[in-house]
């Protein structure tokens, strides 16, 4: 018998050091696939070594894929003029790639998919009602100038999917509310972090990675670090983050930015405007091995965002043994609990800097094991084998 054929679509390079939690669930769906399953991608590329349009052999994390990029896109942590997702909705428009499963975690280009065979999943990450709902520049997502015409053109995709899997349940409930008919097809899904490489240290260990790493960036041994990952994009709003460093007024803690996106220079000139060069490092973009060290030394993880799903990073985080502090956004405030981080009720530079403080001056009260067992039912290999599972099991009952 013939292997069932998963198809992914997203914009983006897996070979490339690329930001955002989309990609790193694709790529944790790529490694946790069982081998009773062909898998492909259909992505972008980034090399002469990528012939555009061809379907190409290519391991990842261990394991042999095809993958095919739709055209060339050199770095997709920095939006370019014409938005990638509408560059990719035009190129996929050529083509047809019907599976056995197709996953999609965009709206946009499954208006190519409308009459493609197969059972289809659309991935929601988002709370789409607070994306749109959310202040501040208009630029941060250009639905956001039209959210009529988007729930419109949602309106007349949805329709097309088996189901709509969901990190967020305000978003499921958002979903099922809209859409009575397809409700049923609207489900909850548990984001998930790769167990195998996010995971504490001893606290020996951690002691002495964040001394040498102190060391390397020439701050004084005791030197504590409040670590953000992230794309440095409005909706993570980075600026309000390091407005609240700026008002922390804690002795030796060091504010590390990893990520990289179009608000770089504008978060670079604001350090310099409040005087905190010397108090923050931005790092760039991040591997995921590299990310996983920093988590582990870090002692507060933070999250200043305007609107989320369950972010990747948090669940990281947590994995690693570190507690969050986070806005009122998203899935993050229903899983923590008062020994795994803060949730600031104000998104202000205050509300922020008390929180951070809470973490910072007592971290007694949040220790490594409790942030581990939080994370605990997230680990991919248990979330992303089910959904394995479950697509099997109907594959095996439709043939």
């Amino acid at each position: 018998m013939r292997k069932p054929v998963l198809t992914i679509f997203y914009q983006f390079n897996p070979w490339n050091t690329t930001i955002g939690g989309i990609q790193t669930l694709v790529k944790n769906f790529i490694k946790y696939a069982p081998s009773e399953f062909e898998v492909r991608l259909v992505g972008t590329g980034c090399s002469s070594n990528q012939p555009v349009g061809k379907w190409q052999e290519a391991e990842l994390a261990g394991r042999v894929i095809s993958f095919l990029p739709l055209f060339t896109l050199q770095n997709d942590n920095v939006r370019s003029f014409i938005p990638t997702t509408l560059k990719y909705t035009s190129a996929l428009l050529r083509h047809c790639f019907a599976s056995d499963f197709m996953h999609f975690h965009r709206l946009e280009p499954t208006l190519a998919a409308l009459n493609w065979c197969g059972e289809k999943t659309l991935f929601v990450h988002n709370d789409i009602q607070a994306q749109m709902q959310a202040a501040g520049n208009k630029k941060a997502i250009l639905w956001r100038k039209f959210p009529a015409a988007y729930f419109a053109l949602e309106k007349f995709l949805l329709g097309q999917f088996h189901h709509i899997l969901s990190c967020n349940t305000d978003a499921v409930e958002l979903y099922r509310q809209r859409y009575p008919k397809i409700a049923e097809r609207v489900t909850y899904i548990k984001n998930s972090f790769d167990n195998e490489i996010f995971c504490p240290l001893s606290m020996e260990e951690r002691e002495a990675s964040r001394c040498k790493l102190a060391s390397n960036l020439g701050l004084a041994e005791d030197t504590r670090f409040v670590l953000f990952a992230g794309r440095l994009h409005p909706q993570k709003n980075p600026i309000l983050l390091v407005r609240a460093f700026a008002t922390l007024n804690i002795a030796n803690v060091h504010l590390l930015l990893a990520g990289d996106g179009e608000l770089k220079n504008i978060v670079r000139a604001e350090i310099e405007r409040l005087s905190l060069s010397g108090q923050v490092t931005m790092l760039g973009a991040v591997g995921q091995t590299e990310m996983a060290q920093l988590h582990r030394i870090s002692n507060v993880f933070v999250l200043s965002s305007a609107y989320e799903g369950l972010p990747l990073v948090v669940l990281e985080a947590l994995a690693c043994g570190t507690p969050v502090v986070t806005t009122r956004c998203g899935e993050t405030p229903k899983i923590l609990a008062a020994n795994t981080g803060v949730v600031c009720e104000e998104p202000t530079p205050k509300g922020i800097a008390d929180a951070l403080k809470k973490v910072l001056l007592h971290s007694e009260n949040y220790p490594t094991e409790s942030c581990v067992q939080a994370a605990k039912p997230y680990a991919a290999h248990t979330v992303i084998q089910e959904v394995y599972s479950q697509m099997w099991q109907r594959w095996n009952e439709s043939t």
